[in-house]
Formats: C-alpha cells, sequence, structure tokens
C-alpha cells in the first residue's frame, strides 16, 4: 500500500489583513466540477458561499472514487474548500421558498443544472430577478441556455471531441485522446468565475446584475487556441502532434540514459546553445540540412535520432546541469507522486493539511492565485452534507427552532433531518446582513 504523503499544516495568513471579495455573498447551485472550481475561487477570496445540496447524496462528487478521507472524496475535497453547506430538497414547496430568500440576499447565483430545471422550480434569472435586480445570475451547461441544443446534456470529455479539441491531443499514428483532468471543466469553471467578477464590476457602474453564461462548447472551441485559428486562415485541419508541435525535433521528450526529459528549443538561438554548449556537437550548427528551422523540420527524423543518441549517453542529472546552465528550457518528465514531492511544490508551498471533523486532517492544494494586499482566506475544508444547514438558516434569514422544526417535518431537508454542524469546527466567515 502507497504511504500517504506527509504534509506541514498550513500558515496562518497576515492578521487583519482584508480579502478581495469580502461582503459579497453567492448561493451555489452547482455540483461535479465546472461549477463548484469557479465559486471555490471566489470562497478562497473571502466571499460567503452557501452551496446547496440535495439531501439525499449531495454533490455527486462525493461518490467519487480516486480516493477518500473521512468519509469524503478526494473529488469533493479538492472543489469545495471555504463553503457553507446547506440541504434541500427542491420537491418540497417550503425548500423551494428557502432558495428564494436566499437568492433575494445575494449578490451572485451560480447554478450548472441541466437545462429547465431552475425554470422548474421558479428559480431561473427571470423568477427571482424582479426581488434582486442587483443579482449577478451565472449559469454553467454543455451548449448554452438558449437554442436548440440548450436542453442537451454534456460533460468534458463529449465537448472535448465534439469542439475539435480531442482530435489535437495523442500522437500522429494513434486515436485522438482526451486530456487525463477535466481540462475544459476546469478551463469553464475559471472562465465563469472571471465573467462573475466582471459582472459584479459592471454592477458598480451600471447599478444593475446581468445573466452571465458559460458553455462547456465554448470553452473547448475556444482552448483549440492558435491551432483553430490556423485552420480558419489556411483551411488546413490541423492533425495530432504528440509531444512536440509540428513535429519539431528541438521540442518534446527525450531519455537520459536513467529517465525521461522534456526540451522546448523552439528557436535558432536556442537550438545552437543546445547543440553546442549542451550536446557538444557544433556540426549540428553548420550541417546544411539543419541550419535553419524549416531545414530542421525537413529532416526531424534524422536530428531527432542523432539528438536522442547523444542524450542515452549520460543520466539525467548531468543533462539537467548542463541546460540549465546554457539557459535551455527543460524539465523533467515526473510522475504525480515525483512531481508533488519536488522542490518546486516545497518551495513555492502549494500543499499543506488543513483540519476536518472527519479525517482528523486532510491534503490542500494551494490555490494557484496569489494578492499581495488581499491573500486567500484560511482554508476550510469542504463542508460535511448538509453541516451548516441550521446555522445558516439562523444568520442568514433569522429562522427560530420553530421554523426550522417545521421545515424538517415538511421535508425540506430531506427524508430524514440533516444537520451534521460540527461544534469546534471553524466555519467560513458569513457576510449577509
Amino acid at each position: 500500500m502507497t504511504a500517504r504523503p506527509q504534509l506541514p499544516e498550513r500558515a496562518a495568513r497576515t492578521k487583519g489583513a482584508p480579502t478581495a471579495l469580502d461582503g459579497v455573498v453567492v448561493v451555489d447551485f452547482t455540483r461535479v466540477v465546472a461549477g463548484p472550481a469557479c465559486t471555490q475561487t471566489l470562497a478562497d477570496f473571502g466571499a460567503e458561499v452557501i452551496k446547496i445540496e440535495n439531501p439525499e447524496g449531495g454533490d455527486d462528487t462525493r461518490a467519487y472514487e480516486h480516493a477518500e478521507i473521512g468519509g469524503e472524496s478526494a473529488a469533493y475535497l479538492s472543489l469545495n474548500r471555504n463553503k457553507r453547506g446547506i440541504v434541500l430538497d427542491f420537491n418540497v414547496p417550503a425548500a423551494r421558498e428557502v432558495a428564494r430568500e436566499l437568492i433575494a440576499k445575494a449578490d451572485v447565483v451560480v447554478e450548472n443544472f441541466s437545462g429547465g430545471v431552475m425554470k422548474k422550480f421558479g428559480l431561473d434569472y427571470e423568477s427571482v430577478t424582479p426581488t434582486n435586480p442587483r443579482l449577478v445570475y451565472c449559469s454553467i451547461s454543455a451548449y448554452g441556455r438558449k437554442g436548440p441544443l440548450a436542453t442537451r446534456p454534456g460533460f468534458d470529455p463529449i465537448t472535448q471531441a465534439e469542439s475539435g479539441f480531442m482530435s489535437l491531443n495523442g500522437f500522429p499514428d494513434g486515436p485522438a485522446v482526451r486530456t487525463g483532468p477535466p481540462i475544459v471543466d476546469m478551463a469553464t469553471g475559471m472562465s465563469a468565475c472571471n465573467a462573475i467578477l466582471l459582472a459584479l464590476l459592471a454592477r458598480d457602474r451600471l447599478g444593475r446584475g446581468q445573466h452571465v453564461e458559460v458553455a462547456l462548447f465554448d470553452i473547448a472551441m475556444s482552448m483549440t487556441g492558435f491551432y483553430g485559428m490556423a485552420y480558419l486562415i489556411s483551411g488546413a485541419n490541423p492533425g495530432r502532434f504528440g509531444n512536440s508541435p509540428n513535429g519539431s525535433p528541438t521540442v518534446g521528450v527525450y531519455e537520459a540514459s536513467d529517465g525521461p526529459l522534456y526540451m522546448a528549443c523552439a528557436n535558432d538561438r536556442l537550438y545552437r546553445r543546445l547543440v553546442t554548449e549542451v550536446l557538444e556537437r557544433p556540426d549540428l550548427v553548420t550541417d546544411s540540412r539543419f541550419v535553419d528551422r524549416k531545414g530542421r523540420t525537413a529532416n526531424k527524423e534524422k536530428l531527432r535520432a542523432i539528438i536522442a543518441g547523444v542524450f542515452a549517453s549520460d543520466r539525467l542529472e548531468n543533462w539537467m546541469a548542463k541546460m540549465k546552465k546554457a539557459n535551455i528550457p527543460v524539465g523533467h518528465l515526473r510522475t504525480v507522486e515525483q512531481g508533488f514531492n519536488a522542490p518546486e511544490a516545497r518551495e513555492r508551498h502549494r500543499l499543506n493539511r488543513i483540519p476536518h471533523p472527519t479525517a482528523g486532517s486532510v491534503p490542500n492544494i494551494e490555490t494557484p492565485l496569489n494578492m499581495s494586499l488581499t491573500p486567500v482566506i484560511d482554508p476550510i475544508a469542504a463542508p460535511l452534507l448538509g453541516e451548516h444547514t441550521d446555522d445558516v438558516l439562523r444568520k442568514t434569514l433569522g429562522y427560530d427552532d420553530d421554523h426550522l422544526a417545521a421545515l424538517a417535518e415538511a421535508g425540506a431537508f430531506g427524508k430524514m433531518r440533516t444537520n451534521n454542524a460540527v461544534p469546534d469546527r471553524p466555519v467560513p466567515p458569513s457576510n449577509l446582513r
């Protein structure tokens, strides 16, 4: 059995430092990846994010099987930090009314249900904005909320396939390959977060909120980047190129005698340094076949074989030292285990552990965003299912014991009373007034 990595406790943020999104309230109806990734970033920087889940199982990622700790999955923990969790059964009218009351006090709503679900429950933008015209309402879907594809379900790998993005991944002689991590989901979450922040800025000038839409298909298409643009200009369909864009013999994976490296030597200046200072083959500069980029591409298989033979003659450590001295862009080709234990991860304080009520502590991967004046809040692990139901409804909506009991009796919190509040567990701060 693989040993669990030993992680340091997370250092506390600067005492008294402000947060970027203090006072911003987000009602979060999202689940799985794209939506939770978006709202986690908002929560990391001080927004109060109230995550609403179905009491019968909650967010689908709670059941994902990558790994689990303390009864919570790795997927769920990785996407729901710093949120306050409540449960509501929208099949119960009283629960829908609670959701509407929360939305009336919110700055932002984020949802990624299938098309028509929010409208069915009277929680869509058109239904709720009359009582809260300053609301920024973000809808995340596969194909948008309007038009003939609005009700069509879709997921990250489907949009990778349909947009052309997947066709660019893999080797020329093999099939198209989806990315391992759900890159379209993650990029959609980032884009949705950007769109929400843009809408909040616009609200300050215009005095009202707006409906924001982000679709996985649109993001996947945009991520074809300059390959998509090249097709539009030339009409030539771009294909797969593995680890070497356009077949470049000086970009890609090479094997030293004891392990792989990835090199990105993409221009004439770097090429000359590579072959003279690192490979000690000055003849590769003067050889007419390799004298410029066009020639190197035309003779890429010959040049690649020569370079591969030289790299195979010495150890990885020695090549890395030579290439770094010559300022050649190069990196170790690491596994996740190696990458997470690498000096870059340690020096940049990317990994730590934070308290958790059922696991004692859980691993934490720091947000990649850094702000000098308004740093991220001290992280609190993702909430247990329904953990903050009573607390949120008391503090946010002023409900008393009788009101909470009546809602429970009506089934608003599911078939069983769900309140997993942990007395000694810190909770993200409440911004609602």
